[in-house]
């Protein structure tokens, strides 16, 4: 149907990603807030809580990535995964400060904002970026001037979630309050989710009715899309 993903292969959600992902994401976090916890009330000591904390967090990430290498998810992007909750545990082990086991995610949420406005702005939408080498459409994408202005318009709805992840992770984070934090992080499957729904009818906006969908981008007049 004009103006729909086609129904033979994958939607803008499909591409995206589903619960599964996102729920994986945030539960090194738990574990860590838990391990630090349970120590914390067994042995009653600070070093001891972070350290126990630190092990659960790289013990849960290491057991995902091999459970998502089993599901055929990209080498690259296990690694990476894995990569992010032992840069997390070090930084925390480092300072000894329960609540820096977070300071990453601050910090990649700030990035992630700064990089996704400045695809925008360039006119190159990260989302657009994402779902091409995805449909391995490469930069086909870019010839259609109603899907790059579609995607920058989606692409704001993932800028306005890691804004919203930054107004709440800073104050817990300036409060010292792990729990929270930890819950927060838990929960980060649902702005997440709520962007990868959101996208597509987001999208569609900039779509004129009779436009074949994301698998099929427009090309410029005297221009072979297939050639690319």
């Amino acid at each position: 149907m004009a103006g729909q993903p086609d129904a033979s292969g994958p939607s803008l959600t499909d591409v995206l990603g589903g619960r599964t992902g996102a729920l994986d994401a945030g539960l090194p976090a738990v574990a860590f807030v838990t391990g630090w916890a349970i120590a914390n009330a067994i042995v009653g000591e600070s070093t001891a809580g972070v350290l126990w904390g630190s092990g659960a967090a790289v013990l849960v990430g290491a057991i995902l990535a091999v459970l998502r290498l089993a599901r055929g998810r990209r080498p690259a992007a296990v690694v990476l995964g894995l990569l992010g909750v032992v840069v997390a545990a070090l930084v925390v082990l480092h300072t000894g400060h329960a609540a820096d086991f977070f300071l990453l995610q601050i910090g990649s949420n700030a990035a992630s904002a700064l990089v996704w406005m400045a695809s925008i702005v360039v006119r190159w939408p990260l989302l657009g970026v994402i779902v091409g080498l995805a449909l391995r459409q490469r930069t086909r994408w870019r010839a259609d001037s109603d899907l790059v202005r579609g995607y920058g318009r989606a692409s704001w709805v993932w800028v306005a979630q890691y804004l919203v992840r930054l107004a709440v992770f800073i104050p817990l984070y300036r409060a010292d309050q792990v729990f929270a934090l930890g819950i927060a992080r838990g929960l980060t499957w649902v702005p997440t989710l709520i962007c990868v729904a959101l996208s597509w009818p987001v999208m569609r906006t900039a779509l004129p009715k009779d436009h074949p969908g994301i698998r099929y981008p427009r090309s410029r007049p005297g221009e072979n899309v297939h050639d690319r």
